[in-house]
């Protein structure tokens, strides 16, 4: 089973999350609520996959995904937010995701993408 961190701010989002990725065989062994807390979590779990927002409170998910490919050059980040800006897409690549989801999130988007990066259902 695939091990994965969700990282948002918005409690309710991180729940619709869960439920889909666990959907897809996921194991969530990780949530954060900030960009900090994501580093850290990050660290201590090694998940394979890692779902971060954007905007939130304190370090963003840009800064937060630029530690964590500090810290892990092979990090899988996949990168999603409502603010879709090519600038916004831009920066979260060069920041070190893999892909970029605008939300809301919708279901195949997300399923093309995680298969896309994990090499699954090919």
């Amino acid at each position: 089973m695939n091990s994965m961190m969700i990282v948002d701010d918005a409690a309710f989002a991180r729940l619709m999350l869960r439920h889909l990725f666990e959907s897809m065989g996921f194991e969530i062994i990780a949530e954060a609520d900030t960009g900090e807390e994501a580093v850290r979590m990050y660290r201590l779990y090694r998940p394979a996959l890692v779902l971060m927002d954007i905007s939130m409170p304190g370090m963003d998910g840009l800064a937060a995904s630029e530690k964590i490919i500090e810290f892990d050059r092979d990090a899988k980040i996949i990168v999603c937010s409502a603010v879709v800006h090519r600038e916004t897409v831009i920066k979260a690549i060069r920041a070190g995701a893999l892909d970029f989801i605008a939300k809301p999130l919708q279901r195949d988007r997300v399923v093309m993408s995680v298969q896309s990066i994990m090499g699954m259902g090919e």
